[in-house]
């Protein structure tokens, strides 16, 4: 799975997914994140096949949204999604949300297709230490990847312990905030230090502490920026600056807490 990949959420299907995932493909990015939920699988599809790369060198992630989940209907969920984006397989299925009373069933749904060869990697978004423990407490295959909104103002370090010790890789979404606190003292400084823009300092502390990251963006320079973030290294006093940002911000909808 690549360390740097390009989230599509909020980008428009047709035209605009497409260009997007074309043009981040010609920057070298291999991996691309988009979901049920997201209404463009098709364009993902569409770009990937078009691309001239051999589908094998592209890492495609996509997700069961809430309203599929359950054993049969999220099996229904990955096959509707797998014609969708027009695969014989899909890299990475994540259940969307852990909706509760139901990401149990969908987790064995996930097991049947990982079990069948249908997708080579499962895993999770969205899940707290409580829900990896719950969930792992009876299932057969373990969650590879646990996918959470991280960046420097929710660092998330103690279920970045935990999921390290379990072996489970974490994904950021969200890594760049929105361009939020993009003037932080902190941030500024360290990108003045190493010539390189803020997201690129956020980036690479993401490579850095092991986290696999997923920027969204549209915009052909921005695309470019963000993928150029392999030729400089921070030092552990730089991560130690960044990881002292946490606020235990969220931006986006709390795990614990959300009604969709």
């Amino acid at each position: 799975m690549p360390y740097l990949g390009l989230g599509v959420y909020q980008v428009n299907e047709g035209e605009e997914v497409e260009n997007a995932v074309k043009t981040a493909l010609s920057y070298g990015y291999r991996s691309i994140d988009t979901a049920a939920f997201y209404g463009n699988e098709q364009g993902v599809g569409r770009a990937v096949s078009e691309s001239g790369i051999p589908r094998e060198k592209i890492f495609v992630t996509t997700k069961v949204w809430n309203d599929a989940q359950g054993y049969e209907s999220t099996l229904a969920a990955f096959e509707q999604s797998r014609k969708n984006l027009g695969f014989d397989y899909i890299d990475l299925y994540l259940i969307h949300w852990p909706v509760k009373g139901k990401y149990k069933e969908t987790w064995k749904a996930l097991e049947k297709l990982y079990k069948d060869g249908m997708v080579r990697a499962i895993g999770v978004s969205n899940f707290q230490i409580h829900h990896l423990e719950d969930l792992m407490a009876d299932c057969s295959i373990k969650p590879m990847v646990n996918q959470v909104e991280l960046h420097p103002m929710l660092t998330q370090k103690e279920l970045l312990h935990y999921c390290k010790k379990q072996n489970i890789q974490v994904e950021a979404w969200r890594p760049l905030m929105r361009g939020e606190n993009f003037d932080h003292p902190t941030l500024a400084g360290l990108a003045e230090k190493y010539n390189k823009t803020v997201a690129q300092i956020i980036l690479r502390w993401n490579i850095q502490l092991q986290i696999v990251t997923i920027p969204k963006s549209v915009t052909d320079h921005r695309m470019k920026e963000n993928a150029n973030i392999f030729d400089f290294e921070l030092t552990e006093q730089d991560i130690a600056e960044i990881d002292a940002m946490n606020k235990n911000k969220r931006l986006g909808a709390d795990p614990d807490n959300f009604n969709f």
